[in-house]
């Protein structure tokens, strides 16, 4: 049977880990699924029957089709209860929605990751995608930044990026006693890192405040918008558009977005 728009499949919990104090990551079974294939950038609806519904970034490798990797923050009662799921039981999945990063598009390009805090969840997408795919692409270049460095996702992963090329660079808000790396906003690293913004392709996902102050950099540094990309975080309920619960004017972020241009967003005051 087809996988329904608006039916939650019933999907095995494989495995989770506690990342950090608020984070915790799944990898779900997709042998229920007919067809599941993503795009680095979009989401999918994860319910608990009788609970509710999350949307929750897509964190995995588009490579791997059996199984899925989210990674969920503890902020209400519904991701609350997922906390408390572990290893053999279930979630209800929808999905995958969205626009995600035209990866295509950005071919022979230096890429740019900007990643505030669990803005890096989407973008990990990006980086296995990258990975896979080397010979099309110039270079990846990472800007991370959280609050403290007990709040850093992926640690275990750093060592295998940088060995693989990738030029990653993390900063914190907060000194640290067990911090030895860069200290300050993550708009710090655009005048301390030497990196060519023109001739590249900017991917950016964090917080909503995030956003302007990152915008300010690159614009700075005449970017052009149309090279920017930016993932938004909204509360999407239905994903397919039918809800307008997420909706900027006549578009709707559950369908047309969550990835859009600079370009397409500049004139949408609404949007940031």
């Amino acid at each position: 049977m087809k996988n329904s728009l608006y039916l939650p499949v019933k999907t095995k919990i494989l495995k989770t880990k506690k990342l950090t104090e608020l984070e915790k990551y799944f990898q779900l079974d997709l042998s229920n699924f007919k067809k599941f294939d993503h795009k680095p950038g979009q989401f999918v609806q994860v319910a608990i029957p009788g609970v509710g519904e999350a949307p929750i970034s897509i964190a995995s490798d588009k490579n791997k089709k059996n199984t899925l990797d989210l990674v969920v923050r503890n902020v209400g009662s519904l991701t609350n209860l997922m906390h408390k799921l572990e290893d053999g039981e279930y979630l209800g999945l929808r999905g995958p929605f969205g626009n995600g990063f035209p990866m295509e598009e950005m071919k022979n390009s230096n890429l740019l990751i900007v990643a505030g805090g669990i803005g890096l969840v989407p973008l990990r997408s990006v980086i296995q995608f990258y990975l896979n795919n080397k010979k099309n692409y110039r270079s990846l270049t990472i800007f991370y930044g959280a609050k403290t460095d007990k709040e850093l996702l992926f640690t275990d992963e750093y060592e295998t990026w940088k060995t693989k090329g990738i030029n990653l660079n993390i900063t914190i808000d907060r000194e640290s006693p067990t911090w030895k790396g860069n200290v300050g906003l993550i708009t710090t690293l655009f005048n301390k890192i030497d990196f060519d913004y023109l001739g590249s392709k900017i991917l950016i996902c964090g917080p909503p405040v995030m956003y302007k102050f990152v915008l300010l950099e690159l614009i700075k540094k005449a970017v052009p918008a149309k090279n920017i990309y930016l993932s938004l975080e909204r509360q999407m309920k239905c994903g397919v558009g039918k809800c307008a619960h997420c909706a900027i004017g006549s578009y709707h972020v559950c369908i047309d977005g969550p990835v859009f241009t600079y370009e397409f967003l500049k004139d949408k005051v609404e949007a940031l």
